[in-house]
């Protein structure tokens, strides 16, 4: 059985997600505050968990930044019952993978799993190392290096630069990264690959003088190995 940790304070739509995925066939686990849940974190292994933002004792989002420092992969699915976009930027940005504002449609929420379940277990089984110039990626570890020094990147940074480097030579416009990398069903602004595109430069390339993502001047971006 799969295990998923619910991490939620409302203690009746807890016992809901908790029966619904329960009757999917998950294993479940439930925290009803943030310190409970990131115990849980540091001891437990789950394969995904939900996560709401609203927490006593530690934000949700708090968690999640704790979390990721210990975990990079597993993918997280945060419910909220704020619709502002700064908070939902805010957990993209602390390696959320996708998020669900209150009140949601069970079966989206179900799906949702299934997707980033699979996601995840797809690749766990083609971990592969990816390397340009001096710069490597492991991607069962999820480890990033540029020579011995270690870059810490967001989870969607990680899956920008990776989707790029298997996808070396080709040039990608905004809307396919959107795609390929965010997933067909986000709504909103393709400048985000800009900035995201940035964010990455400066963390991979800028401290050590390298140029690995290029720009293709009205086009999109690309990374291209060197002329022999």
């Amino acid at each position: 059985m799969t295990p998923v940790l619910i991490v939620e304070d409302e203690e009746k739509l807890a016992r809901v997600l908790e029966l619904e995925l329960k009757y999917e066939g998950y294993e479940t686990e439930t925290a009803l505050d943030g310190q409970r849940a990131f115990q849980l974190l540091e001891s437990g292994t789950y394969q995904l968990v939900l996560l709401d933002i609203m927490l006593p004792g530690m934000s949700g989002l708090e968690v999640l930044r704790r979390f990721r420092k210990i975990n990079q992969h597993t993918p997280v699915i945060l419910l909220t019952a704020r619709d502002e976009v700064h908070d939902k930027v805010s957990g993209l940005d602390l390696g959320a993978n996708d998020y669900v504002t209150k009140p949601f449609q069970m079966e989206e929420l179900l799906a949702r799993v299934r997707v980033h379940l699979r996601t995840n277990i797809a690749h766990n089984h083609t971990a592969e190392l990816l390397t340009f110039d001096d710069l490597t990626i492991d991607t069962k570890s999820r480890d990033v290096k540029r020579g011995s020094e270690t870059i810490e990147l967001t989870p969607r940074e990680y899956d920008l630069l990776t989707f790029l480097l298997k996808n070396k030579n080709q040039v990608f416009h905004r809307e396919q990264l959107l795609d390929k990398v965010w997933g067909f069903d986000y709504v909103g602004d393709t400048n985000v690959v800009d900035v995201y595109i940035r964010y990455v430069r400066n963390k991979i390339d800028k401290p050590f003088q390298k140029t690995t993502i290029q720009t293709v001047r009205g086009i999109g971006y690309t990374v291209k190995d060197p002329l022999p």
